[in-house]
């Protein structure tokens, strides 16, 4: 959707997380938007004023952040966090490939194609990856050498996903069918004007409502107040 912007709303955050994140989740796309706050809130401590501790993740996950993004990683996930972006990996996978989910503030800027920011890649059939040339299902990811027959956008055009931060980004899920006739499935949620994607590589489908979760606790106040 040409010049859309991300959107915010003040959300009480309750319990019952995965039946929130369900309720959530698809949202029809609607008009508001307010800036971050820079102030660090402090609270009384026993020797004066100390900076707010930042709360744990729920039961199961753990808090973590890239250049301010924060997300909830499943503990026994691999956690990778360098060249910018953030890598969660799920036991027994190789690391930032099947079943994997990235976190990557500033993607489109430091993009040579703007990719997916351009031309509103991800609402495009192709628009699943800055290469499309490469299988990435489960027996074939690892060999690189199976091609790709076609894709298909399988969410509707239009759709998005509400974040802890209130934001809401354009959610995107593509089938894709390989040469050898493996599919696999790749998510992606994407905030066009903050530049953050978070991005499902290879959806295991095991874990298709932990993606969910994950992204339902992406915050980008901070990161959006340094920018």
């Amino acid at each position: 959707m040409a010049g859309a912007t991300d959107k915010e709303r003040l959300r009480v955050r309750t319990g019952g997380r995965s039946v929130a994140v369900a309720a959530a989740a698809l949202l029809t796309l609607g008009a508001c938007s307010s800036g971050g706050s820079d102030e660090i809130s402090l609270e009384r401590g026993e020797s004066g004023m100390l900076p707010a501790v930042e709360p744990p993740g729920p039961e199961g996950f753990d808090n973590v952040d890239v250049a301010g993004v924060k997300i909830d990683a499943p503990e026994d996930w691999e956690v990778q966090n360098e060249g910018g972006q953030l890598c969660l990996t799920p036991p027994g996978q190789s690391a930032c490939a099947y079943g994997s989910i990235r976190l990557v503030p500033e993607q489109a800027e430091n993009h040579p194609q703007s990719w997916p920011k351009k031309d509103d890649a991800f609402y495009d059939d192709d628009g699943w990856a800055d290469d499309t040339s490469s299988c990435r299902s489960l027996n074939t990811a690892a060999s690189g050498n199976i091609g790709v027959d076609k894709a298909t956008l399988t969410s509707d055009n239009g759709q998005v996903f509400e974040h802890a931060d209130g934001l809401k980004s354009h959610h995107s899920v593509w089938s894709v069918t390989c040469d050898n006739e493996d599919t696999f499935e790749v998510r992606m949620w994407f905030l066009p004007e903050s530049d953050v994607l978070l991005y499902v590589w290879s959806v295991d489908a095991q874990y298709s409502s932990v993606y969910d979760e994950i992204a339902a606790s992406m915050d980008s106040t901070e990161y959006r107040a340094g920018r």
